[in-house]
């Protein structure tokens, strides 16, 4: 927050503390480079992500149905709720993005 003695009327000056944000007068802007590079890498992750659920979800279930001492049975349902919920997120995406480019072709 500012000091309200640099405070004239209505201009407050400010400074850019993170250099992502818009540049001032006279400063070049750098573009935000995140670590997933394009939309199709940031996709594949999020697709894996939703994978590694499932596949945990799997693996806690084996575990427990083949040595049932060595699991919580709480860990167990965490994980295929998470799972569930991931798949079901996944799917309403997909569906949405195939509906709005079933309009955009209708479109035409």
């Amino acid at each position: 927050m500012s000091d309200p003695i640099q405070a004239f009327g209505d201009v407050v000056k400010m400074a850019r503390t993170d250099p992502r944000h818009i540049a001032g007068i006279g400063e070049q802007a750098t573009p935000a480079a995140g670590p997933e590079g394009s939309f199709g890498n940031l996709l594949l992750g999020a697709l894996g992500s939703v994978n590694d659920s499932q596949l945990k979800s799997m693996g806690l279930t084996q575990q427990m149905v083949t040595n049932p001492d060595s699991v919580n049975v709480h860990d167990v349902t965490i994980a295929l709720a998470e799972a569930n919920l991931s798949l079901s997120m996944t799917k309403a995406i997909v569906d949405r993005a195939l509906a709005a480019y079933r309009e955009i072709i209708n479109v035409r």
